[in-house]
C-alpha cells in the first residue's frame, strides 16, 4: 500500500532536550531492559477512527480498553514482556460482503466486541551505549491468536518476529530504531505466510523535568505483489507526551495512518509503573 507522510517524523529529531529509555505511548522497542528484578507495568486505552479488518470485511471505530502491558526483568540484560487487552468493542459503519472470510462472521448488529491478541516476547541487551556506538539489542516475539475470525475485529493467527534494537542519545535526545523481519500466517485458509520488513523509529524529548515531547513513525512492509489480507503494509505516524508524577508516569499521543487501510486518526493514553518486585540471586 502506498505511504503518506513519512518525512514528517525526521524533521522532530532536531529538537533538542533529555529523555529516558522508550514506554508508552510509545510502541518502538528500546534495547535498554527494564532492570534484574524489576517489573513494569503499563494501561491505557486506544480510539481509532476508520479502523479496517481486509479479512472480515468491517470497518468502524475501534475502542481498545484496557490495553496492558507487563515487563519483567529477568536480569540486568534481559526482560520478559507479554502484552495484551481485553475489550475491544468495533462500531461497524461498512461492510464488505466480498471480504474472504466475510462469510463467517456472526455479528448481526452494527457492533462487535472481542478480546486483543496477546503478545509473548524476550528481550535481550547485547551492548550498552557508549560515546561511540548505540546500545543494541535483540527482540523475539510471538503474537497468540486469542480472538476470533467470527467476531470480525482482529485476525485468528500465530504470527512471529525477530528485530534488531538500536538505540542512541544525541545531545540530549533519545533516538531509537527498529528492524526485523516478520512472518505472518496467511490468515484466509491458513495456507502460506508473508514475510514482512518491520520498521520504527523514535524520539524523546524533555521539555521540563516532568515532562517529555515523544514521537515515533511504526509499521510494516510487505514486499510481495499480493499480500494476503490481514498481511498488507501497515504504518502509524505518533506524537504524544509523558508526565511524571512521583512513581508514576502519564501518556497521552495522537496517531495517523500512513496506508490507506490503516486508522484515519487515533488517540491514545494510559500510564507506566515501574517497581522492584524481586532479588536475583
Amino acid at each position: 500500500m502506498r505511504f503518506r507522510v513519512l518525512p514528517a517524523v525526521f524533521s522532530l529529531l532536531l529538537i533538542a532536550g533529555t529523555a529516558a529509555a522508550q514506554q508508552r505511548p510509545l510502541v518502538t522497542e528500546d534495547p535498554e531492559p527494564v532492570g534484574a528484578g524489576r517489573v513494569l507495568l503499563e494501561g491505557g486505552f486506544d480510539l481509532a477512527h476508520d479502523y479496517e479488518n481486509p479479512v472480515s470485511g468491517l470497518k468502524g471505530n475501534l475502542v481498545s480498553i484496557p490495553t496492558i502491558g507487563v515487563s519483567i526483568g529477568l536480569s540486568s540484560i534481559a526482560e520478559l514482556q507479554i502484552d495484551g487487552g481485553i475489550y475491544n468493542h468495533l462500531s461497524i459503519s461498512s461492510r464488505d460482503a466480498r471480504a474472504p472470510l466475510a462469510s463467517l462472521l456472526t455479528v448481526t448488529g452494527d457492533s462487535t466486541h472481542d478480546v486483543s491478541n496477546a503478545t509473548i516476547a524476550t528481550k535481550i541487551r547485547i551492548m550498552t551505549e557508549t560515546a561511540s556506538r548505540p546500545a543494541i539489542g535483540i527482540r523475539f516475539a510471538t503474537k497468540l491468536p486469542n480472538a476470533s475470525n467470527e467476531k470480525g475485529i482482529d485476525l485468528d493467527t500465530t504470527d512471529v518476529s525477530g528485530t534488531l534494537l538500536l538505540a542512541k542519545t544525541v545531545q540530549s535526545i533519545r533516538v531509537v530504531a527498529n528492524v526485523g523481519a516478520g512472518i505472518l500466517a496467511n490468515p484466509t485458509s491458513g495456507v502460506g505466510q508473508n514475510d514482512v520488513l518491520l520498521y520504527g523509529l523514535s524520539f524523546a524529548r524533555a521539555v521540563t523535568q516532568e515532562a517529555e515531547l515523544v514521537g515515533e513513525v511504526n509499521g510494516r512492509a510487505s514486499f510481495r505483489t499480493t499480500a494476503f489480507p490481514g498481511t498488507e503494509s501497515r504504518g502509524i505516524l505518533k506524537l504524544g507526551g509523558r508526565y511524571t508524577r512521583g512513581p508514576v508516569r502519564f501518556d497521552a499521543g495522537v496517531f495517523l495512518g500512513l496506508t490507506t487501510i490503516d486508522p484515519t486518526i487515533g488517540f491514545t493514553a494510559g500510564f507506566t509503573y515501574v517497581f522492584n518486585a524481586f532479588t536475583i540471586p
